[in-house]
């Protein structure tokens, strides 16, 4: 006896059987039951879902001999010949080599007869969107009155090409694309029933190449059984879809982590050597870093994936700015693979690229990073009185070179530390003696927090951010209570760190209601909706007083929509 495949072999006999598509297998079942039936039923979905199987089986239940219901008895004579593909009254099409209207026409001619062996004649026709105008016209006055012993089972994967009017006479039902664990999980039930062993990474790797089409997945199983000489592995089975292992892939994303190139050309080069699809490698490695990126921002979220706990290590030591790059970047990759000399060398620039691109380190607290100093004083850019400049140039003669560097390039040199003395004779006492330095002050901090480089929600609090008062190395903010969600640890840290880097001292934020003895000063986000108020008005104001726009309401009895003035920048 010939070989039956295992997609024919295990193909389901009853609803019971079937995978998924529960959102069709209840519609279906409680049609038969309560036996209202319509004479039209149109399946569509991507190949491998179960369209044509669910036709069959609804076919059976019709003309099951123990009376019509969604338990059909399976070992009756009309059960038995149409799982067998003999049933008479069941009449297959395939719609892609019967596209002509004298193919429809002679199919139709015999739909006024009464079926021959079963209580319904069923028309399956599959892919039958590719069906012609005239063939489609054809079939319309027969769909639209049919005997009422007949019934019309569509199946398509395209169903968009179908003419509304033959749309509009069919129940319709969309099959889902089928889940990994579900593929993996009932590929894992057959083998049991087959006796052969197999390793739960495997299937989930002969479950992700099926792409949700169960009949793929059991076509590659086939072949995995087949490669692997008796037994499903997960070498064999990477080796057989040209995929990358999670051990390798793992490797690639440390690396990336570590930003070591050495270690990223090394894994390339194992990759080429083992035969590896770079295709499919450019998928997994996708795959990985959405992983990554929704366990950064969904951190309760149940794991389904076996590397999990690596993923999860990963995602809190990488930033996700950073996954967010990396993403964008191997999509770009995957994209022009086709274009590179070969595979490798396209794969391993995109590598590159990642190292390039990703954020460097911040320099040590000792290696006295480059500050942008505020903008120079007035007694160092002006003509002091003869007084004060005695004073300044006694200063330049007594201070370090570094100290004069700053005076001459203040945009690029290290801040210099000023003693008390000077200050006091350069400017007047600050007011109030509690705030840290003269640069930072109500009167300035919409400015610094506006010159400050956050993104993502850092950025947000910034902008929404009042300053209180500062004592000592202490900056006490204020924040809306409707915007306490913004004041997160990591947003937090963010903006503590940005304006250390731009005032050049080691701050500490803290967030706080306002306290009485203090101001609150304006924060960056109310500054611009104010200023975006004032803009808004003045362009409804020359809107009215436009003589053109006068001239046009007297015209045409016209009236201005104020809500729909935008001011021009």
């Amino acid at each position: 006896m010939s070989y039956l495949v295992l997609a024919r072999k295990w193909r389901p006999k009853s609803f019971e059987e079937v995978v998924g598509q529960q959102h069709v297998l209840r519609a279906l079942i409680n049609g038969l039951d309560q036996n209202r039936l319509h004479h039209a039923f149109l399946f569509s979905g991507t190949r491998g879902v179960g369209k044509t199987t669910l036709a069959r089986i609804f076919a059976k239940s019709l003309n099951c001999e123990q009376g019509v219901s969604s338990t059909p008895c399976g070992v009756c004579q009309s059960c038995t010949e149409v799982d067998s593909g003999r049933f008479v009254d069941l009449i297959e099409v395939d719609a892609a080599s019967r596209t002509k209207v004298d193919d429809t026409r002679e199919l139709l001619d015999n739909v006024q007869y009464a079926p021959s062996q079963g209580r319904y004649k069923v028309y399956l026709i599959d892919e039958v969107h590719m069906l012609s105008t005239s063939s489609f016209n054809a079939l319309l006055k027969t769909l639209e009155e049919p005997p009422p012993h007949v019934k019309f089972l569509f199946a398509t994967t395209d169903p968009q090409k179908l003419p509304v009017t033959i749309l509009s006479r069919c129940l319709q039902f969309n099959l889902r694309r089928l889940e990994l664990t579900q593929i993996s999980d009932h590929l894992r039930y057959l083998l049991e029933q087959e006796t052969i062993k197999a390793e739960p990474e495997a299937l989930e790797q002969l479950a992700r190449a099926a792409d949700g089409s169960m009949r793929d997945a059991l076509s590659l199983l086939d072949q995995a059984i087949a490669f692997g000489g008796g037994e499903v592995t997960s070498e064999s089975v990477f080796q057989m879809l040209g995929s990358i292992s999670q051990d390798q892939l793992i490797l690639i994303l440390d690396a990336l982590l570590k930003q070591d190139g050495k270690a990223l050309l090394a894994q390339s080069a194992e990759l080429a050597a083992l035969g590896r699809d770079f295709h499919v490698v450019f998928d997994f490695l996708l795959s990985a870093l959405q992983q990554i990126a929704t366990l950064q921002l969904v951190p309760d979220l149940e794991p389904v994936e076996a590397n999990s706990p690596q993923l999860t290590e990963l995602a809190a030591q990488f930033d996700p700015e950073t996954i967010q790059l990396l993403y964008q970047i191997a999509l770009h990759g995957k994209r022009d693979l086709s274009w590179a000399a070969d595979p490798k060398s396209g794969f391993d620039m995109t590598l590159m690229r990642m190292l390039s691109f990703q954020p460097t380190t911040p320099p040590e607290v000792g290696d006295e990073p480059l500050k942008k100093s505020p903008p120079p004083r007035k007694p160092v850019v002006s003509s002091p009185p003869a007084s004060e400049a005695m004073t300044t140039k006694s200063v330049s003669v007594s201070t370090s070179p570094a100290v004069k560097q700053a005076l001459i390039e203040p945009d690029i040199a290290p801040k210099p530390q000023i003693k008390p003395d000077v200050i006091a004779a350069n400017e007047p006492e600050p007011i109030d003696n509690t705030l840290i330095s003269v640069d930072l002050s109500p009167a300035n901090w919409t400015q610094i927090i506006a010159e400050l480089k956050l993104s993502a929600l850092a950025h947000q609090l910034a902008e929404n951010s009042a300053l209180v008062k500062c004592e000592q190395q202490s900056v006490y903010l204020s924040l809306s209570p409707e915007l306490g969600h913004l004041a997160t640890d990591n947003s937090k840290q963010k903006l503590q760190k940005a304006l250390s880097k731009k005032l050049g001292q080691d701050l500490k934020l803290v967030f706080a209601d306002a306290d009485t003895t203090f101001e609150t000063g304006p924060t960056l986000a109310v500054e611009r909706a104010e200023q975006q108020a004032v803009k808004q008005q003045q362009a409804i104001e020359s809107i009215h007083n436009d003589p053109t726009v006068e001239i046009i309401k007297n015209t045409f009895n016209a009236r201005i929509i104020e809500h729909s003035i935008k001011p021009i920048d």
